[in-house]
């Protein structure tokens, strides 16, 4: 490589020279040497541990839960250390049946009901710790990290005493404020009201985690925007939409996949509460894949529902994420 430079001659009249500038090594910046390749190798080898644990963990139980749906096993062949495979007469028995297909139904509204009220409830509690003061926001903070850090076990059984028939909190409240047909109800008796206290165990145990990430976005948004918002006549509901909406949809969007994700899996709050009762009008397709797996011990019926729940749950989610993108390129 050649720069040109001004000099003088002997005349004193300008005279212009090239001098002769090295190139710069290849592989140093940008070239494709060995350390460049090193460089672009980097993360591939940092994900390689990440990538072995997802195998290991997630991987070989999935494969090892696939193979067991083809075959019959129950108490005899697991005594006996038998393996009979039986092709897809697992799947057959199971899609055949009518109770399948009533729990694949009742685990979708399931889960748009509480993850709709998540959201909602999640986003108002975010927005309002955006709005409050360093003490009040301090105090909702720990109430909330509180409610989340609170073992799902444990929990469910303190929702099991409030709402408890005789002895619980909630009928004795009702009772007194004069509700007195309350006093005794049961409130796990029917399927509606079950789910009314399941829903709400859930969406408590959730809001928390909505709420801190919907919190910890609005601290991204410019104050510049909002005061230019305001200075054109916007109002509280104008600068929400047009100022603090589009920061948090990617927020809300991976927010609400993954309680998708959540509320859909949910089982010790269903199975501890009443164990999918009363008369299995409770079961969602993990406990209905647990019943008939290890209660009823028809264990590659079980695997099969499991590994359906899997299909179901995915064709849900990717339906949602090509919503999204789709959004995404209408708006580019």
């Amino acid at each position: 490589m050649s720069v040109q430079t001004e000099g003088t001659d002997t005349a004193g009249e300008p005279a212009v020279h090239k001098a002769r500038v090295p190139a710069p090594p290849t592989g140093e910046d940008g070239g494709s040497g060995p350390s460049a390749r090193r460089g672009a190798a980097a993360p591939y080898l940092l994900l390689l541990p990440a990538l072995l644990a997802t195998l290991v963990l997630l991987g070989w139980p999935l494969v090892k839960n696939g193979m067991l749906s083809f075959q019959n096993l129950n108490p005899r062949q697991l005594i006996q250390h038998l393996t009979e495979w039986n092709g897809g007469d697992n799947y057959q028995e199971v899609l055949s049946g009518s109770d399948f297909w009533h729990v694949v139904e009742r685990s979708v509204v399931f889960t748009a009901v509480n993850v709709v009220l998540i959201m909602l409830l999640g986003t108002l509690t975010g927005l309002l710790l955006a709005r409050l003061g360093k003490r009040m926001r301090l105090l909702l903070l720990l109430g909330l990290v509180l409610a989340w850090a609170m073992p799902v076990i444990a929990a469910t059984t303190v929702y099991q005493w409030l709402f408890a028939q005789r002895f619980g909190v909630v009928n004795w409240v009702l009772d007194k404020l004069g509700w007195h047909s309350m006093a005794d109800y049961n409130w796990f008796g029917s399927q509606f009201s079950t789910f009314s206290v399941i829903t709400l165990l859930i969406v408590w145990q959730s809001i928390p985690f909505v709420a801190i990430n919907l919190y910890a976005a609005t601290t991204t948004i410019p104050r510049e925007l909002y005061e230019a918002a305001s200075l054109d006549g916007a109002g509280a509901w104008k600068s929400f939409t047009s100022v603090t909406f589009p920061f948090l949809r990617p927020f809300l969007y991976a927010t609400t996949f993954l309680e998708v994700i959540w509320v859909f899996k949910a089982f010790p709050q269903i199975f501890a509460i009443n164990e999918g009762g009363p008369d299995h009008l409770t079961e969602t397709l993990p406990i209905y894949a647990f019943v008939e797996g290890v209660g009823n011990q028809h264990f590659g019926v079980g695997a099969a529902i499991s590994f359906l729940t899997i299909l179901v749950l995915l064709v849900i989610t990717s339906y949602y994420l090509r919503m999204v993108l789709k959004q995404e390129e209408d708006e580019l």
